[in-house]
């Protein structure tokens, strides 16, 4: 049986479509995916350094499976960084100083479920952007293009804010040009 160039390159067109037309993975519009099996570099983060204590008897018995005192607590730290207290975080509730911001942030109410509701249609979007067959086959990023219609302007806005006679202390004069 003798296969013709026609007859090879069908095959190949097919099964080509039917390889970009799978679904059953969620869609991927910023692919940031590397390539290579080397070591995720955002994955190590480094200890704290040793300390030794005052009283080696004031220490607390070890716990298994329990935090070691030198590991990295990046979400306290963070807090800490910007002037929040990190041992709110770890009761478990909010800090009596932001009460005024929870009530003002749910003054109109809370909706229950926004965040299984807000997911749901963030997969619904995603899937409609996921780009077209050939972007998809070689992982093209389409992530701005999708979004572009929910981007803002930033100069458009700067302008915008200066005929409303709004400061704008951080943006550059007036009398320069934007670009």
């Amino acid at each position: 049986m003798q296969v013709t160039g026609g007859k090879l390159l069908l095959v190949l067109a097919v099964g080509l479509a039917l390889t970009a037309c799978d679904r059953t993975s969620e869609p991927r519009l910023l692919n940031t995916v590397s390539s290579t099996q080397g070591p995720d570099e955002f994955a190590i983060l480094p200890n704290k350094p040793l300390e030794q204590p005052e009283n080696f008897t004031d220490l607390p018995p070890p716990r298994p499976g329990g935090r070691n005192r030198v590991d990295a607590t990046p979400v306290e730290d963070a807090v800490a960084a910007l002037g929040g207290r990190p041992s709110a975080l770890n009761a478990g509730g909010i800090p009596s100083s932001d009460a005024g911001l929870v009530r003002a942030a749910s003054r109109y109410g809370v909706e229950r479920g926004i965040r299984q509701q807000l997911a749901a249609e963030d997969l619904a979007f995603r899937r409609r952007n996921d780009g077209r067959i050939l972007e998809r086959l070689f992982n093209v990023n389409v992530y701005f293009r999708a979004y572009e219609r929910q981007s803002l302007d930033k100069y458009a806005e700067l302008e915008r804010f200066r005929r409303l006679g709004v400061r704008t202390p951080a943006a550059p004069p007036a009398s320069q040009t934007l670009e």
